[in-house]
């Protein structure tokens, strides 16, 4: 996998080969792929995308009764 990406200060290139197993993301359309901080993360630790997801934030009540 190869990315390149502007990070606010110049172009970022990054190559990443798993030593065992494979990459389990979505195909990117137009070769052009929008990933949050948490999405990014997982890809490059080889996780399974399907298994991310963004924290949830909590309620907590504001009075009991």
């Amino acid at each position: 996998m190869k990315l390149v990406f502007w990070d606010g200060t110049g172009v970022v290139v990054v190559a990443k080969r798993l030593e065992d197993g494979q990459f389990r993301w979505r195909k990117a359309e137009d070769s052009v792929m929008h990933l949050t901080a948490a999405q990014l993360s997982a890809l490059l630790e080889g996780l399974d995308w399907r298994r991310v997801h963004e924290v949830q934030a909590s309620r907590v009540p504001s009075s009991s009764g």
